[in-house]
């Protein structure tokens, strides 16, 4: 081919009719991709997150359908003074810019109260050792109540009055009371006597113990008090 020739075929009418439809291709496909990727990702658009707290999660349901957003329950808690169902907590926070479809994160308020169970303390640790345990668990403790006992050792828990053991189901709520010992014995705790076993020989008679006495007399004085003198005799005078 010569060089006349080559520069001749961009004269042809085909060449540049195909290459425009390229042209116009690519501007086509950019421009689709371009609007398709904007109505992915919402460009441009803008939902301020509403405030969901406390309110039913059937409620906060409907809000979040009216402005294209969705709910997902991902935990629960528990208020005592609040209605069951009620949203404790929420992500993202209210206010927050988000594009629709976004997701709600939401904790809710638990149909009953919780229960945490009574760990092995009874009778088996110390104060200092019970109350950091069952606190570290959740449990809220009262003023211990000080019982006849060894000292500082843990004898009972109560709850609401009541003797609770091992394994028992307690509200979170509830407040535990530590039964521990003052370090005094009962008065009421029974004493067993035991009479003494004696053997042949022992100087013990019935009824106690006899005391080997001896009656000790005083030793006789070498000096003996002088006899004591007669009294004169007083004889009436005589009439001259």
């Amino acid at each position: 081919m010569t060089l006349s020739e080559f520069f001749g075929k961009f004269k042809s009418r085909s060449l540049w009719g195909n290459l425009a439809a390229m042209a116009v291709t690519v501007l086509l496909l950019g421009a689709g991709f371009k609007f398709g990727l904007d109505i992915y990702t919402h460009h441009g658009e803008s939902i301020a997150i509403p405030k969901l707290m406390y309110k039913n999660i059937d409620q906060a349901q409907d809000i979040a359908d009216r402005l294209n957003l969705n709910i997902e329950v991902v935990d629960t808690g528990y208020v005592k003074h609040l209605p069951p169902g009620c949203i404790l907590e929420q992500s993202p926070e209210p206010g927050e810019r988000v594009k629709s479809g976004h997701m709600i994160y939401v904790t809710i308020n638990a149909a009953s109260t919780p229960t945490l169970t009574l760990p092995d303390v009874i009778d088996n640790s110390s104060l200092r050792e019970a109350m950091a345990k069952l606190t570290a668990m959740g449990f809220k403790l009262g003023p211990p109540q000080f019982i006849a006992g060894e000292k500082d050792w843990v004898y009972g828990i109560l709850v609401n009055g009541r003797h609770v053991s091992f394994g028992d189901k307690v509200p979170v709520d509830a407040t535990l009371v530590i039964q521990v010992g003052n370090g005094m014995r009962d008065l009421n705790d029974s004493v067993d006597y035991v009479d003494p076993v004696y053997e042949e020989g022992d100087d013990f008679e019935e009824g106690g113990e006899t005391d080997d006495f001896k009656e000790v007399t005083a030793p006789p004085s070498d000096l003996t008090a002088p006899p004591a003198e007669p009294e004169p005799e007083h004889k009436p005078a005589s009439n001259p």
